[in-house]
């Protein structure tokens, strides 16, 4: 059974966030609230909280899973970023974007794309979810909660509760959260390539 975790917008206590922060360290697979719609998170190298995601979603190995980075400095190590991508990116970021990117040898193998070895990230504009990568010190391996066979993610907390009860070990709630995922824009060419047109703005990159 999930435990449910309920914390104000703009001001989520420190104390329950250092809680989901300690059991995402210890393996747990959290549905939390982002600046786009709600989305799953585990560990970066935990191979259990990869399997389950898949499992939730029904993905198959070529998806490109998200690393939820703090901010640039976490995510410079872990993906190649030259300085034309890198001025775009910054230009977009916090924000709902996730770029596709060639991943750095920080990213565990199983994360990246078995052909072009390439990675999703994202600096998310969201406070509890800023406060939450803040205290856990470390990216946080994502995909957003969009179940099988449904148009729109989850929005709210506690929907994903009952729905998700037995599948996930946690629930952050921090209000009702956006139905569009982020804009997605790989950049592992060099240039920008719209792969999703989400809840971030395109036009910079057309």
């Amino acid at each position: 059974m999930a435990k449910y975790f309920d914390v104000h917008p703009d001001n989520p206590q420190p104390r329950t966030i250092s809680t989901v922060a300690d059991s995402i360290r210890n393996g747990a697979l959290v549905a939390y609230p982002t600046d786009s719609c709600y989305a799953l998170g585990t560990r970066m190298g935990s191979r259990d909280g990869i399997s389950r995601i898949r499992a939730i979603r029904d993905l198959d190995d070529r998806h490109h899973f998200t690393l939820m980075c703090r901010d640039f400095a976490q995510l410079g190590q872990l993906v190649h970023i030259d300085n034309d991508v890198f001025r775009a990116v910054k230009a977009a970021t916090p924000g709902p974007y996730t770029f596709i990117l060639p991943g750095t040898k920080e990213v565990p193998r199983q994360l990246l794309h078995p052909k072009k070895k390439t990675v999703g990230v994202r600096i998310p504009d969201h406070v509890a979810t800023q406060a939450l990568l803040a205290e856990l010190g470390e990216p946080l391996l994502s995909s957003t909660l969009l179940l099988p066979d449904e148009e729109e993610p989850l929005t709210q907390g506690w929907e994903i509760k009952e729905r998700l009860d037995h599948q996930v070990d946690a629930v952050l709630d921090s209000g009702d959260c956006g139905t569009e995922p982020t804009t997605v824009v790989d950049f592992s060419s060099g240039e920008p390539e719209i792969v999703r047109r989400g809840a971030g703005d395109t036009t910079r990159f057309e």
